[in-house]
Order: C-alpha cells, then structure tokens, then sequence
C-alpha cells in the first residue's frame, strides 16, 4: 500500500509502528510496537490484514483462557 489517505482528515498516512489497547471482559491488553499506517496529522492508526488476523487471534485465545480459568463470563 502506498499514497494513503486517512479516513478521517484526509492526511497522508505513512508505515510506523503504535500501540495497540483493548479492555474486555475483565483484562487490559496492550501490544506495543504493531505495525500500522499511522496519519501524520491527526495520528490515526490503520492496521493491514495480518496484523489484524495475529490481534484476533491473540484475543480469541485471551478470552478462551479467561472463561476456562472462571476469571471471566464469556460474552
């Protein structure tokens, strides 16, 4: 991908790395250093498909973990 546009202000996006957060079902994740294409201007962060099928999985196996451990009631 190259000569992207951000959704959201239309500024160039450009490859780097963000963090990633998320808060469910009784857990906070943070994943640092995923590569994005991030806007130079407002900051915005896309990830491409593989980051976000490692992401997905990661949480599938977080929550399955959870709800076998009792620590959490599935949703």
């Amino acid at each position: 991908m190259t000569n992207l546009e951000c959704f959201y202000c239309k500024g160039s996006m450009v490859r780097g790395k963000t963090s990633y957060a998320l808060n469910r079902q009784g857990y906070h994740l943070l994943i640092d250093e995923v590569p994005a294409w991030i806007c130079q201007q407002c900051g915005e962060a896309y990830f491409e498909g593989e980051e976000v099928d490692a992401i997905q999985d990661l949480i599938k196996t977080l929550d399955s973990k959870i709800v076998k451990a009792n620590l959490a009631k599935p949703t």
